[in-house]
């Protein structure tokens, strides 16, 4: 009988894969599961999650200043009676001198949905204040408003993920899958397979760019204008359905009359995108017999983000697609609840169900579950950024509490935001590990990881899934919950609270009931009988997967067109600032970074893409550091030269704090509608080439110690992810007595189509999972790994998709000292 095993989900990116967890003394291995959306499937930064669970940096007890109040003192771990006093001191000593509102908290788009639900009723309840807002209205915000204004609610997808594959067309505007969701690749592969055409709008050569049907590189900053070319185009081919226009929406006069002056040679002259490219464009979408049209980040972080995703629904309303099978609009949600984050209140305008806080009916409706007077509710707080930006002023809030975000490295204008959070009275963070916000804090709060807690999450097509937990915390850390209703009890309001995920969740879903993100018919024994649950889900009725197959979420049901025009990024090139600087994920790294950048399996740099021929221009060559320079300050990349990329743009990585830091040179210009700043596109200019030394003279040293290896290349054919197999006999080592060995590193290779699993065995037992994607290779330190004893024997399997075949290359080398 084998050891028990937990399924749960990966706890990164919206996909939400499903996994399972099997602990035993050796730590936490993680296994697939065959979960709808990722079908057995898991990128790199999945399978190497547990590997954050037991991490020598890891929060174990709360921290605090080792003279309160001086920041500049170290901090010290303390007892939990000394954090949390220390912290209702500073909230009630704020609040009395300044006012309710000087208090605020900063949530996160990682946090369950009974955390997201709890720590917004915590500030309009425990705190009274209006201030609170959180990291995903620098995800989703910009979508969410254009959706909202048309179809009357907001979820990213409103059909399942699965009917991206059934679709005849699919335009992709602004997402690069390959690399944040490569689990979802899948289905974009299907729908080639099944002679579906996929256009892919993104200035860089991305891997999901390489797989289209046709590719549009526009410059960073002019979607929207492409978006009214296309529908301009649409109208003189024919291609717009009058019935479904005239039966089902409201407003297109308007929108026709405001494409007309987008006409191809203009919008070839704004985007840089060949007349014949949207001609084909059009030609796809309007011919395919279903047609969808998906946007993400690289389209709508701009401060004309909203009118961009507005732009792009207009195109899809014009064509008749959605509410058809197969065809609609959807928008990818990035983060892992970034959709259910977005949906009970935690956002500065909202209550749960995705109701506004202005609307006196919602007001009534949400106090009387919460059991207060609907006068005690705050009204409308400031976004994410005007909170931050504010911070520490007379009129702003001056102790701040923050929850699983890391606003230091993921908030634009980086040197600023730093700044005023430097100015604050007080600040608290909540976290699992010390994130480059969390050593700016007075009290940091040790927080538990996904594997954990209990709750529920829901990921980009609306699916409520849950999360379980597979082992307790470690040390004196506790639950957001936890922490969340231990506030509250110490400011007197305990008695609205509980630290209970299953009570919370039954709370959230009478609080959310009547709104447009309805919960209420959700239970945890039904999500996991049914694989999740879609809402809305109403009392006693299923949920809903396919939205707007009858009825928009308006009030007459009809979707409505909004009339959107090209303004430019708020930011153009200058002679000074000469190029675009637009930023993004890489495939092995994760927001911030605060995890992925603490696992040796996905080291990764930060690098600068540029085109050849801008490097040439600049004397720029491989190897290079380079420092980029924009009104806001300064930043150092190592370069990266590629032809994939437009020769006038320079793309760099979030993932980064310290002289690599995107957010120090990112434009915090807001979107006027959903106050997006426009993380997408700035002016840039290069300044600096730092060349690489030559290598410092090597000391000679005479060490104690024999080098051993187990190389080879290798045939395997797969026998499923979750049963790893002897690679060869001969990839076998065994530590001879009077020695002790180390692993030093492994390099691998894969040449089969798929991603496999190298898998280091210790005395019969995994060690270390190694994934390596398909066609691809690795190169891996292991010097982080312990010392291994006499008569330890290590092995070298391989885990791949069943009847998957190929070749590995293998390289594990190690010494004996």
């Amino acid at each position: 009988m084998g050891l028990p095993r937990t399924t749960t989900h990966c706890p990164y990116c919206a996909l939400q894969c499903g996994i399972s967890l099997t602990v035993d003394r050796g730590g936490v291995s993680v296994s697939p599961e065959n979960f709808p959306t990722n079908r057995g499937g898991l990128c790199v930064k999945g399978w190497t999650a547990a590997e954050l669970i037991g991490h020598p940096e890891r929060l174990r007890k709360p921290l605090v200043r080792a003279i309160a109040g001086d920041r500049h003192s170290p901090l010290r771990e303390a007892g939990w009676d000394e954090a949390l006093d220390r912290t209702v001191a500073a909230i009630s000593a704020g609040q009395e001198r300044y006012g309710r509102n000087s208090v605020g908290c900063f949530g996160g788009g990682g946090l369950t949905n009974e955390k997201a639900y709890l720590l917004g009723k915590f500030a309009r309840v425990g705190l009274r204040t209006a201030s609170i807002d959180y990291n995903g209205r620098f995800c989703m915000s910009s979508a969410a408003t254009a959706m909202n204004a048309a179809f009357g609610v907001d979820r990213g997808l409103p059909f399942p993920l699965a009917d991206v594959e059934r679709t005849g067309a699919l335009l992709l505007v602004g997402s690069n899958l390959a690399d944040t969701m490569p689990p979802a690749m899948r289905y974009l592969d299907e729908l080639r397979r099944r002679g579906g055409q996929l256009v892919v709008v993104d200035p860089r050569g991305s891997a999901t760019a390489k797989g289209a049907t046709l590719h549009l590189r526009p410059v960073p900053g002019t979607d929207l204008a492409l978006a009214n070319g296309l529908l301009y185009l649409a109208l003189r081919a024919g291609y717009v359905d009058e019935a479904y226009v005239k039966a089902r929406t409201r407003g297109f006069g308007e929108v026709r009359a405001g494409v007309a002056a987008y006409w191809p040679d203009r919008v070839e002259r704004i985007t840089g995108v060949p007349v014949a490219e949207l001609e084909r464009t059009v030609e796809i979408l309007g011919s395919a017999p279903d047609a969808m049209i998906l946007t993400a980040r690289g389209a709508e972080q701009h401060r004309e983000g909203s009118d961009t995703a507005q732009a792009f629904i207009n195109l899809a309303l014009a064509l008749g697609l959605p509410g058809r099978p197969y065809s609609g609009y959807g928008s990818i949600t990035g983060q892992g609840n970034g959709q259910g984050g977005r949906e009970h209140g935690q956002k500065a305008d909202q209550l749960p169900g995705y109701r506004r806080i202005d609307d006196p009916a919602a007001r009534e409706h949400v106090a009387g579950v919460w059991g207060i007077d609907p006068e005690e509710l705050p009204g409308p707080g400031p976004s994410a950024y005007e909170m931050l930006s504010a911070l520490g002023t007379g009129t702003g809030v001056r102790t701040l509490l923050v929850f699983a975000s890391n606003v230091v490295v993921s908030a634009p204008g980086r040197d600023h935001v730093l700044e005023r959070i430097r100015s604050l009275d007080f600040l608290a963070v909540s976290d699992i590990f010390l994130s480059e916000t969390a050593q700016e804090a007075d009290v940091v709060f040790p927080a538990a990881q996904w594997a954990e807690e209990e709750g529920t999450m829901t990921n980009l097509e609306g699916r409520v899934i849950r999360r379980r937990r597979a082992l307790a915390p470690p040390g004196e850390v506790r639950d957001d919950l936890q922490i969340i209703t231990d506030l509250a009890d110490r400011l007197g309001r305990g008695e609205y609270f509980s630290a209970d995920p299953r009570a919370v969740f039954e709370e959230l879903g009478r609080a959310s009931a009547g709104g447009a993100a309805d919960y209420s018919g959700i239970r945890y024994d039904r999500i996991e009988a049914e694989k999740g649950v879609f809402w809305p889900c109403k009392e006693g009725e299923p949920g809903t997967q396919r939205l707007f197959t009858d009825r928009f979420a308006t009030p007459d049901g009809r979707a409505r067109f909004v009339r959107v025009d090209h303004r430019g990024a708020a930011e153009q090139p200058t002679e000074d600032y000469p190029y675009v600087l637009t930023t993004g994920r890489l495939m092995r790294q994760y927001q911030s970074g605060t995890q992925t950048r603490r696992v040796p399996a996905l080291a990764a740099e930060p690098n600068a893409e540029m085109h050849p021929d801008l490097a040439r221009r600049h004397g720029i060559e491989p190897g290079d550091r380079v420092e980029l320079r924009t009104r806001r300050g300064r930043a150092v990349f190592p370069v990266e030269l590629t032809d994939g990329i437009r020769p006038d743009t320079v793309f760099v990585p979030f993932h980064w704090g310290g002289e690599s830091s995107a957010n120090a040179l990112t434009d915090p210009a807001l979107d006027p509608r959903s106050r997006m700043p426009a993380f997408k596109a700035c002016a840039v200019a290069i300044g600096g080439v730092i060349r690489p030394a030559g290598p410092p003279p090597q000391e000679r040293t005479e060490v104690d110690s024999i080098p051993r290896f187990l190389q080879g290349i290798f045939s395997f054919t797969g026998k499923g992810m979750d049963a790893p197999y002897p690679l060869a006999s001969e990839l076998r080592y065994v530590v001879p007595d009077g020695a002790v060995g180390q692993l030093v590193y492994l390099r691998g290779g894969n040449s089969s189509d798929e991603l496999v699993c190298v898998v280091l065995m210790r005395d019969g037992t995994p060690m270390r999972y190694f994934p390596i994607g398909a066609k691809d290779g690795m190169h891996v330190s292991l010097r982080v790994v312990e010392d291994l004893e006499p008569g330890t024997t290590i092995e070298v399997f391989v885990a791949a998709p069943d009847g998957t075949s190929g070749s590995l290359v293998v390289d594990l080398g190690m010494v004996e000292v």
